[in-house]
Parts: structure tokens; sequence; C-alpha cells
């Protein structure tokens, strides 16, 4: 996935187990962001700053879908535990990762294993992505402020 490439039509299923598609967003803009894991302090400190300046970015003309590999239930308890106030995309299965390029092989620990590359898409009315964060781009804990610096 790359600038100017189209965001694929279904997202997947979020914690409730609802399907989420690009079309329930049309003529908005959307902020798909992949992370690795629920309750984690890196992605945690990610989560609750879209959260703290979720109005921002709803004023800005844009709506925030998270992804992980987690399951709904673990969806479901991330967002309450943290008052989250947008949906996250239960991608069991990897497939939204890996269409989206945010699936492949990290360093841990000093060792190679498998598994979401933090990634950030701006994507435009039309579905189409118009700015990308690279995991090494990324500030956990004033990424929220990025965002809104690079769409000012």
């Amino acid at each position: 996935m790359k600038v100017g490439d189209r965001m694929p039509e279904v997202l997947g299923l979020n914690e409730k187990g609802e399907e989420v598609t690009m079309a329930q967003f049309k003529g908005r803009k959307v902020i798909v962001y992949a992370y690795p894991k629920d309750n984690t302090s890196g992605c945690t400190a990610e989560a609750c700053s879209l959260k703290e300046h979720y109005a921002d970015l709803q004023a800005a003309g844009y709506d925030v879908v998270g992804v992980s590999k987690d399951s709904a239930a673990s969806h479901q308890k991330f967002i309450e535990k943290y008052d989250l106030p947008f949906p996250l995309i239960a991608d069991t299965e990897k497939a939204l990762l890996q269409s989206l390029d945010a699936w492949g092989e990290k360093t841990m620990c000093g060792k190679k294993v498998m598994g979401t590359l933090r990634t950030t898409f701006l994507v435009d009315e039309n579905g189409v992505v118009e700015k990308m964060f690279s995991p090494k781009e990324i500030k956990t804990k004033i990424h929220a402020e990025q965002i809104l610096e690079a769409i000012k």
C-alpha cells in the first residue's frame, strides 16, 4: 500500500463483530492506523493520543479506525479501559494488515519476528491514500499531533 492506492473496501469486523467498510465513511476522510497489540505501552500511548485529539481530528474531517490482529474481545476491553471513541478492527487472520503491507518481519528484543508494522494511512473522501506514516516516523505519545501537523 502506498500513496495513491485505494484502501480496501471491506476493512473487516470491529470489536462488536460488525463489518466496517469504506462506504460507511463516504464523504469523510479516514485515519486507518495499524498497531501491534492492545494494552501494550506504545499502542496504548498511540490510542490515547488519538483519543485526546479526536475532536480536532473530526473537526478536520477525519474519522479514525484502528486495526490489529487482536480479537474482538480484546479490542472491546481495550476500548472500555481507555474510553476510546473509535472502532478497532479485529484482523485475527491478518488479511487487512497484509493488504496494507503492515505485516512483516521486524526486530523485537534482538530477534527477527513476524508482526504488525505500526503504520498510519490518511485516506481521502474517495478512499485513496493521501499520506502514510511509516513505523520509523510514528511517535506514539504524540501521533495525533503528527497527523494534525501533516494535514494543516
